[in-house]
């Protein structure tokens, strides 16, 4: 299915893809074709987590082809917490002594593919906090069925220097509440166009000041090209959603959800 982009209707738009892995081996072959027809959908400001240690030279290309629509964070990824995981983040480290990130992300506990190295990823979560705060800089949190244990490292480490996105934001009102009272925006993705992704009943309870935009890609894409590739043009499907859910027009969803991404990232 190829969807067609109208310039014109899109020209006044600034939108942000808070979180979008575009040196991910899925683009390899078309990533700049990619690129292209998300700015032409209005999608000028690309963050870019980090995985691990393997991925650096290709974000840091990917900086360097797109450097005034790229924003590179750093970090070690649940999944990718190991026991070499002390390695990582002292791989972490170093480039932060290096250079300026605008978050330390993704980060956090993934309970869904490997539950043996949570005490790992507790562990690899904290340290990250801590330098987050160090550098002042917001935290992007992976959340994968492990809700109770982030909440419980949020709450031991929260303050006014602590605050960040809670990336693919899948959870419950009452779980959406307490993110934000632990000053986390919720980072809202292609889930929000599922039947089932539940997310959409009570978003609308949520002050749009809370939301940012975001496409996971080439991950959870939204319907209706729900199972396939997904790539950050198609976060239009997304922002129409919530135009739908507060009855707002997409251009003021666009305005506001890029203001809070400013609010979080600092520029």
């Amino acid at each position: 299915m190829r969807i067609i982009f109208s310039k014109a209707y899109f020209c006044l738009m600034i939108i942000t893809d808070t979180h979008t892995h575009l040196y991910s081996e899925a683009f390899d072959e078309d990533r700049d074709i990619i690129i292209q027809r998300a700015m032409d959908a209005g999608v000028k400001r690309f963050f870019i987590p980090a995985i691990d240690s393997t991925y650096t030279d290709g974000m840091l290309r990917l900086e360097k082809n797109y450097p005034d629509h790229v924003y590179l964070m750093t970090g070690l990824h649940p999944t990718h917490v190991k026991k070499n995981y002390r390695e990582e983040l002292d791989h972490v480290e170093r480039l932060l002594e290096q250079r300026n990130f605008y978050a330390i992300g993704e980060i956090g506990i993934d309970l869904y593919w490997d539950t043996s190295t949570l005490e790992l990823q507790q562990k690899a979560f904290r340290h990250q906090i801590n330098l987050a705060k160090h550098y002042e800089l917001p935290i992007v949190i992976h959340c994968r069925e492990s809700f109770d244990e982030i909440f419980e490292i949020l709450e031991e480490e929260k303050g006014d220097e602590l605050y960040g996105i809670f990336h693919c934001f899948t959870g419950t009102i009452e779980q959406a509440k307490q993110a934000i009272s632990l000053n986390m925006k919720l980072g809202i993705g292609g889930v929000v166009t599922f039947k089932n992704g539940k997310i959409d009943t009570f978003l609308d309870q949520i002050d749009l000041e809370h939301i940012v935009l975001e496409t996971d890609s080439p991950y959870l894409a939204p319907a209706p090209f729900r199972g396939k590739r997904n790539e950050s043009s198609y976060i239009i499907y997304v922002l129409n959603r919530l135009s739908d859910i507060y009855k707002l027009p997409a251009e003021k969803i666009a305005e506001i959800t890029t203001n809070n991404s400013r609010n979080v990232f600092k520029i």
